[in-house]
């Protein structure tokens, strides 16, 4: 038996719904960088000591969670989890869509989004933000070209080679984007090369959630059966991931408090930072990690949708709190001018910065993300992305039958 890939009939009243209300969202957006454009960043919480705002964070989470989203392509075509192979497309169609959103948030938020040519035409190669823009394109070229192979019956024989290569690409643009925050040598919240391998957990992690909330969502409502062997493999996978990136934040912890310089930065971040605090704790660690762990591990996880989908979404507010303390809470601690010493002015020396998102900012990360939903919804409907069966015996029969073509 082979799974056949087959359109979303995309007519009933759900579906509009929710392409409208992304449409709306979108919109929204744009409202808001027009409003960015016109008034200037006043309009925004951020100052000249809080460069990167919520906007970002929205930015750099889709950006990690694009290469996580191939993760389930990469799989099957690289590890050889045959069975996983009817997924390949969408994970592949995933990926490319939170790539998309996350660069448009970002461009947008940059103020002068005309200037990317610039970028793009002039390169400082010591910057790591110089390199992330060959990061990026890469991404999106090998993505493109390994999508095509699965959907292009002739080029199927590829499929392994551009997998592996959209693998290595995918690795190293996650480390870049750690890197854009390790290589911050000046603030004490970065400065790390653990940045690098915790963004490649952050991104397995994200990745796999939001594959998850797609893919229960598009099968339920489309009517097309989803096994609970295959949703309880996900769910271990899960759980893995979850437990890996708690442990990189533990030791990124951990080596910060060994350090003398960082002890200050570390009871900012973990006792005295208010919000950041508490996002940290409540946010991050309980909501993000334990919580959606200890949900995963449930012997019989497979036939508990609900508490999948539950976990999933922890998950992703989990890594949104996650980023805010990173970011926003990073910048929010004062710079360390002169080490060893203590800087009196009148120009926040020593002072925690403070920053109120707006919402502008708001509208404009949200419509990253409705940029997104919305390509991957329109490539649901018009494209073959979806299997037309996921049930335990159709993907055993074709996982069984791909091995034996394989042989």
């Amino acid at each position: 038996m082979k799974i056949t890939l087959r359109e979303l009939d995309g007519s009933s009243p759900g579906y509009y719904a929710l392409l409208a209300a992304l449409a709306l969202i979108t919109l929204l957006g744009l409202g808001a960088v027009w409003v960015m454009e016109h008034q200037g960043h006043i309009v925004t919480g951020m100052s000249n000591q809080i460069v990167w705002g919520l906007p970002h964070v929205f930015a750099v989470f889709l950006v990690v969670a694009a290469s996580g989203a191939l993760n389930v392509a990469s799989m099957a075509s690289v590890f050889g989890k045959t069975e996983l192979k009817p997924l390949g497309p969408l994970s592949a169609l995933l990926a490319l869509a939170l790539l998309l959103g996350g660069l448009t948030v970002l461009m947008l938020d940059l103020g002068r989004p005309d200037r990317l040519i610039i970028a793009m035409t002039h390169y400082n190669f010591k910057s790591i933000f110089a390199l992330n823009i060959f990061l990026y394109s890469g991404f999106m070229g090998f993505v493109i070209a390994y999508l095509w192979t699965m959907m292009e019956r002739r080029m199927n024989r590829y499929t392994p080679l551009a997998g592996l290569f959209a693998f290595v690409w995918r690795i190293a643009l996650t480390t870049g984007t750690g890197s854009i925050f390790g290589f911050l040598v000046a603030r004490q919240a970065y400065d790390s090369a653990l940045l690098a391998p915790l963004f490649i957990a952050l991104s397995l992690s994200y990745g796999l959630a939001v594959f998850l909330l797609v893919l229960m969502l598009a099968c339920h409502g489309s009517g097309r059966p989803l096994g609970d062997a295959l949703m309880a493999r996900f769910a271990r996978l899960q759980a893995i991931f979850i437990a890996v990136v708690l442990y990189f934040v533990l030791v990124y912890h951990l080596t910060n408090l060994y350090f003398t310089k960082h002890h200050d930065f570390e009871r900012f971040i973990l006792l005295e930072g208010g919000i950041y605090t508490a996002m940290f704790w409540l946010g991050q660690v309980l909501l993000g990690g334990v919580l959606p762990l200890v949900l995963l591990l449930h012997p019989r996880i497979g036939q508990m949708r609900r508490r999948i989908a539950a976990s999933a979404t922890l998950v992703v507010g989990g890594g949104f709190a996650q980023m805010y303390v990173t970011i926003i809470g990073g910048q929010a601690f004062p710079l360390v001018l002169f080490p060893g010493r203590q800087v009196s002015s009148s120009f926040y020396d020593g002072v925690v910065n403070s920053y109120t998102p707006s919402l502008p900012e708001w509208l404009l990360g949200f419509g990253g993300v409705a940029i997104a939903g919305l390509i991957v919804l329109l490539a649901l409907k018009f494209l073959g992305f979806l299997p037309e069966r996921l049930d335990d015996q159709a993907v055993q029969e074709s996982s069984a039958t791909q091995a034996a073509a394989n042989a």
